[in-house]
């Protein structure tokens, strides 16, 4: 299944009419019929039911996949703590209710990170809550491309230097030899910071584990509300694996999906490295003009390879 939604014109109407024939099946064979209808009326619920659930996935686009994760998880709690009421058993409603709420509030947050409602989101809604009704900006340029001996010449000259990781960087698990070329920089006297996005990767909070994991320091790792008026004041903001979180059309185009999304301002640094295998959309689909901005050069690469490149250049050149 494409990232696309699957916008069909009568979604609406399909999904009230399955939701309508699943209730009617179900209602049938909690009237207690006979074997055969009975079992003709359950496997009818499980087929439209399915149906359902496969329709309103698929009419949900993939930067918005996430959210329906993290909403799928917290009904997984609410139907357990279903099960335990019914089974008169405490400690499986009590479980239940823990992970139905936790997987609320981890859904409340993700649609505040991203501008979106919750409603829009599980009928396929499209943009975000401040996305106009026109058509998106065309941007037009050329983006240019980069060499490891520059960037590395790029990051020995600067005094501050912030970082932004995204899911490139946790799918090459290039984690290990980043925290070897902050070790390295940090020693050498530079200001280096990691700027971390509230949906940065897939799920909250998963970059900060990534980096933890591999023995970051916590205190140079900042939120985006610390550290998005500081991207003025850097010589270098150092994109990696990300893009949807860095677009600036979120602020630039009113009409485009993330319009009024929340996104590290990094085309304000003087100058702008990004990492990624190609030119490529985001997980949303949103083309990001700041690829072509003056103060962007593109490193095209694997995240791990080019972060081990750049950590024995800049132990080289120091």
């Amino acid at each position: 299944m494409g990232s696309a939604a699957y916008q069909h014109p009568a979604r609406d109407q399909i999904n009230m009419g399955l939701g309508a024939a699943t209730l009617g099946a179900g209602a049938i064979v909690m009237g207690g019929p006979e074997a055969g209808v009975g079992l003709a009326a359950l496997g009818g619920a499980l087929t439209t039911s399915g149906m359902l659930g496969w329709h309103m996935t698929a009419s949900v686009g993939g930067a918005d996949m996430p959210v329906v994760i993290t909403v799928l998880n917290s009904y997984s709690g609410w139907a357990l703590c279903a099960e335990g009421f019914m089974l008169d058993m405490p400690l499986l409603t009590t479980v239940g209710a823990l992970i139905g709420c936790s997987g609320a509030a981890l859904t409340k947050i993700m649609c505040d990170a991203m501008n979106r409602d919750i409603v829009s989101v599980l009928l396929g809604g499209y943009g975000t809550k401040a996305t106009g009704g026109g058509e998106a900006k065309k941007f037009e340029g050329e983006a240019k491309t980069t060499t490891v001996d520059e960037v590395v010449k790029l990051l020995v000259d600067s005094e501050s230097i912030i970082i932004v990781p995204g899911y490139g960087l946790a799918v090459a698990k290039g984690q290990y030899p980043l925290k070897d070329l902050v070790e390295m920089l940090t020693k050498a006297g530079k200001k280096v910071r990691f700027g971390i996005h509230p949906v940065a990767g897939r799920m909250p909070g998963q970059l900060n584990v990534l980096l933890a994991e591999a023995g970051v320091p916590y205190d140079i790792v900042e939120e985006l509300e610390e550290i998005n008026d500081d991207f003025k004041d850097t010589d270098v903001a150092l994109v990696i694996g990300a893009n949807d979180t860095v677009n600036s059309s979120a602020e630039e185009d009113p009409n485009s999906q993330i319009a009024g999304m929340p996104v590290l301002r990094v085309w304000n640094a003087k100058n702008v490295i990004v990492m990624k295998r190609s030119l490529a959309a985001g997980y949303a689909g949103v083309d990001n003009p700041v690829f072509l901005k003056e103060n962007t050069d593109m490193l095209l690469g694997d995240a791990k390879d080019t972060c081990e490149k750049l950590a024995a250049g800049v132990k080289a050149f120091l």
